[in-house]
């Protein structure tokens, strides 16, 4: 994970405020991890403008443990990190965007969807024609979105949840 360096008084203001969502957030998790009788280590970043907590497998521990916190295709983690969010929502009062990390999953993904999205910004650039990809969460389209803006493409979201897909359209 990328740590934001603060600019100015406001920017370190608003990292302040998103290191104390990490450490709401890992307090929570920690809980979680005790009641599942589940070993982790928790890290907290701040990351493109959004608090980032990763549950990482510690030194010797069962890291398949973890994994099952990740479920099928995320949907268990995606549920964890709503759960998480709420939990920080309580304490601060604000609506959080913390992302969640189990055992790399997401970066792993974030990965795979960079490559998707380059295989599509390379057919539009081809053929001048727009490309719909596969449905996708919102922390998958949110990845693609970013590929496709710095590839210097357009792209939209369409459809409604959960079907909503990523549109790749020239400039």
């Amino acid at each position: 994970m990328g740590t934001t360096e603060p600019d100015t008084a406001a920017d370190a203001d608003v990292v302040k405020r998103l290191e104390e969502e990490g450490e709401i957030a890992a307090d929570y998790l920690e809980e979680f991890l005790d009641i599942a009788d589940l070993d982790g280590d928790i890290d907290i970043d701040v990351d493109h403008g959004r608090a980032a907590v990763e549950i990482v497998a510690e030194d010797g521990s069962d890291a398949a443990a973890l994994r099952r916190l990740v479920g099928a295709e995320g949907e268990v983690l995606d549920a964890l990190q709503e759960l998480t969010r709420l939990a920080v929502q309580t304490k601060t009062g604000e609506r959080s965007r913390l992302m969640l990390d189990i055992a790399g999953f997401r970066a792993q993904r974030r990965t795979e969807l960079v490559a998707i999205a380059r295989t599509a910004i390379d057919q539009v650039k081809a053929d001048g024609e727009a490309v719909t990809l596969s449905a996708m969460n919102p922390f998958e389209r949110k990845v693609v979105h970013d590929a496709v803006a710095e590839a210097g493409l357009v792209s939209d979201s369409v459809g409604v949840e959960p079907d909503r897909r990523v549109v790749v359209k020239p400039a």
